[in-house]
């Protein structure tokens, strides 16, 4: 893990970084499953250019997925996230980043305490530029060993997503009493921010 942590921290110093825009115009957006969407919703949150990503549904086949239904395994859906973003503040490139480096994309339909394949691991492209840039970057994470087993992540064109119940939605920051919260999602969150603090929004690194 820490030599992706090195890799990917590579990475984004070869970006160009671009200009903050003085407006909030989050005219692109992606899409990730890494486990418990309420985990993945708070780190692509505190990721700067982000806006309000929204827990959802999506891999599937199946309409109009609940919550209830996925997370017993009963369709062939994955917990995943929409994250609305700002390309002039953060690229594509460096979300996929933030995917590969907050979660464990080894752990073939599994992510921490959670198991079963909606939970499993997947990076969706909108379009092929996408899908290059996600395969690539896979490819360079394998060629360094910069993890202790085979990527098991799923590149897949993205069908529908299908949005998460609204009691879902900033789980986390309502509800940071909650056990799972607790114990599983804020651990995950911290470590992300120690692990990149350059991408993280003003204000985020002490939260």
């Amino acid at each position: 893990m820490k030599k992706m942590y090195a890799l990917f921290a590579l990475l984004i110093s070869m970006q160009a970084l671009q200009a903050q825009s003085q407006q909030n115009h989050y005219s692109e957006k992606a899409y990730f499953a890494s486990g418990c969407f309420w985990c993945v919703e708070a780190i692509f949150e505190s990721v700067s250019g982000v806006g309000d990503v929204v827990s959802g549904y999506a891999g599937g086949t199946e309409k109009n997925p609940t919550y209830e239904a996925v997370s017993r395994g009963l369709t062939s859906h994955a917990e995943a996230v929409m994250v609305p973003y700002n390309p002039s503040e953060v690229s594509f490139e460096t979300l996929v980043g933030v995917f590969f480096g907050s979660h464990d994309p080894t752990t073939l339909n599994r992510q921490g305490p959670d198991r079963g394949p909606q939970y499993r691991s997947i990076a969706f492209y909108n379009n092929e530029q996408e899908k290059s840039v996600i395969q690539n970057l896979m490819t360079s994470l394998e060629e360094n060993n910069s993890f202790d087993a085979p990527l098991t992540t799923e590149v897949m064109r993205l069908q529908t997503f299908f949005k998460a119940e609204d009691y879902h939605q900033d789980y986390e920051a309502r509800n940071p009493n909650n056990p799972y919260v607790r114990a599983v999602s804020i651990p995950r969150l911290n470590r992300f921010k120690k692990a990149f603090p350059m991408l993280l929004k003003k204000g985020k690194q002490h939260e």
